[in-house]
């Protein structure tokens, strides 16, 4: 027996590195060397670092900087580093020993008795034992060492989900907040649209009580006044539905940025180009690409774990005792007894449920290798798309501004015809309106110029770059230890 466990002592250390299973190698992706809009050109180094602020408004900095602090879904992803994080601890543990203590004390009392005519008293005495348990996994597989790998893998994992949770709010809060501007723009126009437009048909009306228009022409253009105000409601339910929301995504009550964001301003901006760089960066970029990576090899180290219990399991286990008739000879004049030893489980049969296990794990890992390569492609069909979605909306923004410009001239024009009688009633009314439109349709063109632009920043991986601290609980409790349970009325 000594010699046994000699050698299993030597073997120990030769031992503590074997691990079974497959080991984790980074996959290669093959993407393209430059985007599609930068074939002809040098890829420009990517510059993501608080991009928003390419969109010149102040506020909205204000809002994303709230939005980071308070937002429910980033404390979510919190919570969940936590988690993971306990969980690695928990993991590591398995490596050290486990050392328990117990402790007995018994009183005894023996009953009576008379032999040959002598009677004996009842006599009482008392006994005390203490003693320590101890166990040691030798982990000889790397079972618990695979275990600590995919841990590991997991609070990576869980803290690039936390940033993917920012990159998305922060696009999410610039978005509705162009929309919200936006909004409060078309309704501005629409106001200012339809009390020029009550005025041509005041000016109608005055003609007709003249001679010089007829009754239609006024019913027209009192009903061109009017559809145009019915455009007023619409906006204003998107802007308080944008606004709603962007009360929301701060963590607060939907109408809490009621009040701030009254007042209106213009349409956010941005600065363009915006340096894209090359795919390859959104494998490092992409806080959502990256956590599928991370996923991946979490798994792929479970698939040894899974192998391990193929193998024999080797524990140390011992145990020390000493017992008394007083407790204050407990290690001193007491008995003191050990014992030392290992154990050995091997897995004989089990009706295949081990190598199910490995294959379940395989088939998990597998899964995983899929959805990062699904989250490669989908990241670079994100850029793509909002490459093209930004070129060509800067093409049609031109072409918006020159048609705002000539139904503007149109109109005015028309209108100073009309007052003279130089011109139809029909003439005025097709320029007013083909005037709104081409400005609304303007103003809609500059929105989804600036949500493009958001677009871009996100697919590229602009998120949140600076430290967000995930230690602090949501709930701290108080008065957990031992206490009289509460009764909870369930009624």
């Amino acid at each position: 027996m000594k010699s046994a466990l000699l050698a299993l002592c030597l073997a120990t250390p030769l031992l503590a590195g074997c691990a079974v299973g497959p080991d984790y190698i980074t996959p290669d992706f093959g993407v393209p060397q430059s985007w599609s809009s930068d074939r002809n050109r040098p890829a420009q180094a990517l510059k993501l670092a608080h991009w928003w602020r390419n969109l010149n408004d102040s506020l909205l900095d204000q809002l994303i900087g709230e939005a980071v602090g308070g937002n429910l879904d980033v404390a979510a992803a919190k919570a969940r580093i936590r988690e993971a994080r306990a969980t690695q601890r928990q993991a590591v543990g398995a490596l050290f020993p486990s050392v328990s203590g117990t402790g007995t004390a018994t009183e005894t009392r023996s009953a009576g008795s008379s032999t040959s005519g002598i009677a004996i008293s009842p006599t009482t005495y008392s006994q005390y034992q203490a003693g320590f348990d101890s166990s040691w996994e030798l982990d000889l597989f790397g079972a618990n060492r695979r275990a600590v790998e995919a841990a590991a893998y997991g609070v990576d994992a869980a803290e690039d989900d936390l940033r993917a949770t920012l990159l998305t709010l922060i696009g999410d809060v610039a978005s509705n907040y162009v929309d919200a501007r936006a909004y409060q723009a078309r309704a501005a126009l629409a106001r200012r649209t339809a009390a020029s437009q009550r005025e041509t048909a005041a000016l109608t009306e005055r003609k007709q009580n003249a001679g010089s228009a007829s009754a239609v022409d006024t019913a027209k253009a009192n009903a061109l006044a009017a559809s145009t105000e019915a455009t007023i409601p619409t906006y204003e339910s998107s802007y308080q539905q944008a606004v709603h929301r962007l009360g929301v995504l701060l963590g607060r009550d939907p109408t809490a940025l009621s009040l701030r964001l009254s007042r209106a301003t213009p349409i956010p901006s941005p600065r363009l180009p915006l340096p894209k760089g090359i795919p390859a960066d959104v494998l490092t970029m992409r806080p959502d690409v990256r956590k599928a990576e991370r996923r991946l090899a979490q798994y792929t180290a479970k698939i040894g774990q899974a192998t391990a219990a193929l193998y024999p399991d080797v524990s140390l286990t011992g145990t020390v005792s000493t017992t008394a008739l007083k407790l204050g000879d407990l290690g001193k004049s007491s008995t003191i007894g050990w014992s030392i030893g290992p154990s050995l489980s091997v897995p004989i049969f089990n009706g295949g449920k081990l190598q199910a296990a490995v294959e379940i794990a395989e088939a998990q890992r597998d899964e995983y290798h899929v959805a990062w390569r699904s989250a490669v492609l989908s990241a670079l069909e994100d850029v793509e798309n909002a490459i093209v979605g930004l070129g060509q909306e800067r093409i049609r923004i031109r072409s918006l501004s020159e048609s705002a410009r000539r139904y503007g001239e149109a109109a005015r024009l028309s209108r100073s015809l009309y007052q003279t009688g130089s011109s139809t009633f029909l003439d005025v009314l097709d320029a007013e309106r083909s005037q709104f439109t081409a400005e609304d349709s303007l103003l809609a063109s500059r929105a989804t110029l600036a949500k493009n632009y958001v677009a871009l920043a996100k697919a590229l991986g602009g998120g949140w770059t600076g430290a967000v601290d995930s230690s602090m609980p949501e709930i701290v409790d108080s008065g957990t230890g031992p206490h009289l349970l509460q009764t909870v009325d369930t009624k």
